[in-house]
């Protein structure tokens, strides 16, 4: 909306002066208006406020800081204060650069500038100035209807949740009981002779080809670990975590074990192993015969007592 009284142009004046000034204490003479740019906006568009003061030379003018920050038209920038080069008055525009964040004709609220010279006080209100914000939703031709809300609950005549919540607690009971019965059940023992797994291993490591392949000292390793384990296997003094001179000790007194050639197979096995001691194919195939006979030799020689154990 545009307003334009005399020298201001395009302003509105918005302030109409008391009576005479003899019936009156002294007032200063102030013209003032207010124009809004464009009248017509959308919302979070920014638009200008302007106020333009005029009053004679000496006095000073106080515009307030921003809008009222509780109405839906907010100060986007601070105020600007500009001064015109009039040499007979002082003339000057406070510029707000707002924005509306609601639909409809909104009411501009702004304090009251304050005009102050030689003592005296006059307020000038800045009311009564409005805004139009257009919305930007599209308009309904279809003039469509939405249908009532519907009722946050909604329960049938016969409670079918009742049925899902006893299935729910048969599931849950068969698999407590399931559970509760696998776990009475006893474990049942897979029992393996210790001579037969042991020559399962051996025949195993022969198909290998280990020896052909180069890899002499793993055959030979391996074969020795097949030993190891067949002893530890049958006598509860030995233990796969000993070394092979705790091994030897544990097993000592055995009658059932050949010391000096497990010592022998031992003893060569672990230069091979840790200190990399070189080997030949015969040599490796030797050692494998003889991890085997002393296993053989001790299941030979053992068969006879327990079968009177037995």
């Amino acid at each position: 909306m545009t307003r334009a009284i005399g020298r201001l142009g395009v302003w509105a004046w918005s302030v109409t002066f008391a009576a005479a000034a003899a019936a009156q204490p002294r007032q200063i003479a102030v013209r003032a208006g207010v124009t809004v740019a464009p009248d017509t906006v959308r919302v979070g568009d920014p638009f200008r406020i302007t106020v333009g003061i005029r009053v004679p030379r000496g006095a000073r003018i106080e515009f307030p800081a921003a809008t009222d920050s509780t109405s839906p038209i907010q100060a986007l920038d601070p105020v600007s204060v500009r001064t015109t080069a009039d040499t007979t008055a002082l003339e000057q525009y406070a510029d707000y650069r707002v924005a509306a964040w609601n639909v409809g004709t909104l009411p501009i609220r702004l304090d009251d500038v304050i005009v102050r010279v030689a003592g005296v006080e006059r307020r000038v209100p800045l009311g009564g100035y409005t805004v139009f914000v257009k919305t930007v939703l599209p308009a309904d031709t279809a003039l469509r209807v939405p249908k009532p809300p519907r009722a946050i609950f909604e329960f049938s005549p016969f409670p079918w949740w009742w049925l899902l919540l006893a299935a729910l607690a048969i599931i849950i009971g068969l698999l407590i009981w399931w559970w509760w019965r696998r776990r009475r059940r006893p474990a049942l023992a897979i029992v393996v002779d210790p001579y037969e797994r042991a020559v399962a291993d051996f025949t195993r490591i022969e198909k290998l080809g280990l020896i052909d392949a180069g890899e002499r000292g793993r055959y030979v390793a391996l074969m020795v670990e097949v030993l190891r384990d067949y002893v530890v296997a049958r006598y509860t003094e030995a233990s796969l975590s000993q070394t092979s001179t705790e091994l030897l000790r544990a097993l000592h007194g055995q009658r059932f074990i050949v010391h000096e050639r497990l010592t022998r197979v031992l003893g060569e096995t672990d230069l091979v192993k840790f200190a990399r001691r070189p080997l030949s194919g015969e040599r490796a195939r030797e050692l494998g015969r003889e991890a085997r006979a002393i296993v053989e030799h001790e299941h030979t020689a053992s068969r006879p007592r327990q079968e009177a154990a037995a």
